[in-house]
């Protein structure tokens, strides 16, 4: 249901009982939205509660008579998205705690700066994404791959998992458009098992990219700010 209200700024949603505390306002919200609500937290600004709920901020009055969808909540005075601040950190993850056995590992100078990203082997912001990767320095690239466009995403994964080097596999398609033409049949698990955990991080799009801080970066981003986002996560 939730998806049905994103494209409102304003949503005005009826039942005026009052709500005793945040589980009240959870129990309340998903009964309204027919999704699961991860967390509910007050925002600290004009008594709304912040929502959190399939990957997206809501924001609610205690006695949850409006909801508030798609909006950005800024701090006037500081002039911060509070919103965006949330979003960091409420998606943020433990690098040490990526699964880097499943990734493509593709290691370049010294390789002290670290990242991974999804990626779905048709997807056209990560072909060019790969390229830009390939212009780092001094960098280790875990590669997930996260087939979820259709099921010739799949079959492209697990042959470039069957590859005897993936790393050039991914590379020659990715970037010269040599589509993969070996085997699929090996141990493939890894790319189900990516796709699992991938869904249990919320990841819906890809390319999506997370830094040695834990910082998720959905969609593309330009190399200089990769380059920047590196630096600053060492």
């Amino acid at each position: 249901m939730l998806k049905h209200l994103l494209p409102l700024s304003f949503a005005m949603v009826f039942g005026a009982q009052a709500m005793a505390d945040e589980t009240d306002i959870r129990k309340a919200m998903e009964a309204k939205l027919g999704t699961k609500v991860e967390s509910v937290t007050k925002s600290g600004y004009m008594g709304l509660y912040e929502v959190y709920a399939d990957g997206q901020f809501l924001y609610t009055d205690e006695k949850v008579t409006t909801i508030i969808v798609g909006g950005q909540l800024i701090d006037a005075k500081t002039m911060k998205n509070v919103t965006d601040e949330r979003m960091k950190k409420l998606t943020s993850i433990k690098f040490s705690e990526l699964p880097l056995e499943r990734a493509i590992k593709q290691v370049r100078g010294d390789g002290k700066r670290i990242m991974a990203t999804f990626e779905d082997p048709n997807c056209g912001y990560c072909k060019r994404l790969a390229k830009d990767l390939l212009k780092l320095d001094n960098v280790t690239v875990y590669t997930f791959l996260y087939p979820i466009l259709s099921e010739d995403s799949v079959r492209k994964s697990k042959q470039i998992w069957c590859s005897s080097d993936r790393a050039k596999a991914w590379n020659d398609w990715m970037v010269e458009g040599k589509a993969p033409a070996g085997r699929e049949d090996c141990d493939t698990s890894a790319v189900t098992k990516n796709q699992e955990f991938g869904r249990k991080l919320n990841i819906s799009g890809t390319p999506t990219m997370f830094f040695a801080d834990g910082e998720r970066v959905p969609g593309a981003m330009p190399l200089p700010r990769i380059e920047q986002k590196l630096g600053a996560a060492k």
